[in-house]
């Protein structure tokens, strides 16, 4: 494989793994994130000024904030699902660790990460309007599916012209 075209498919592989990583790691610490978010972007001094008047997104931010506090206090134990889903992102960049090491013998992951990514669009817009999630939500969910796909993408395009040794299959 062209060394140089090797070292592009490992940098885009690093970034869907490290991309897995920090998404995995910000489904745990919910509650303190979204306070954070909440501080950073002043939706709780526009709220103070009246929550009819604060943006659509500052209203949604709080609306968060005060949904994860309430299941904190009274049922903490439901965020174990999102340690769950914390864990299904350490365990798919685990897999990217083979294309990592060899991008041709590996490349069945890269088609495996464009069809999770493809398939992120219609979860997100299915299962937001079945829980009541604003579509701009939504939207901006929809676009780690496409930020997912790219690197992916480009990474299978760039290995398909490599071949195997005699008698092994991609």
């Amino acid at each position: 494989m062209n060394d140089r075209i090797l070292a592009r498919v490992r940098a885009l592989t690093w970034v869907l793994i490290v991309g897995l990583v920090l998404s995995g790691v910000t489904a745990i610490p919910l509650r303190s994130e979204v306070a954070w978010l909440v501080k950073m972007t002043g939706a709780d001094e526009r709220a103070a000024k009246g929550l009819e008047q604060a943006s659509d997104w500052a209203q949604w931010i709080l609306r968060i904030q005060r949904a994860l506090d309430r299941t904190s206090a009274a049922d903490p134990f439901l965020f174990y699902g999102t340690d769950w889903l914390a864990f299904g992102h350490f365990a798919i960049a685990l897999a990217f660790v083979g294309a990592l090491r060899d991008p041709v013998r590996n490349r069945w992951v890269f088609v495996f990460g464009m069809r999770a990514c493809m398939l992120l669009i219609p979860y997100a817009l299915v299962f937001g309007a079945i829980r009541g999630v604003p579509v701009w939500w939504r939207m901006i969910d929809c676009a780690f599916g496409i930020s997912g796909f790219i690197p992916a993408w480009l990474c299978w395009r760039w290995t398909r012209g490599f071949n195997l040794e005699p008698g092994e299959r991609n």
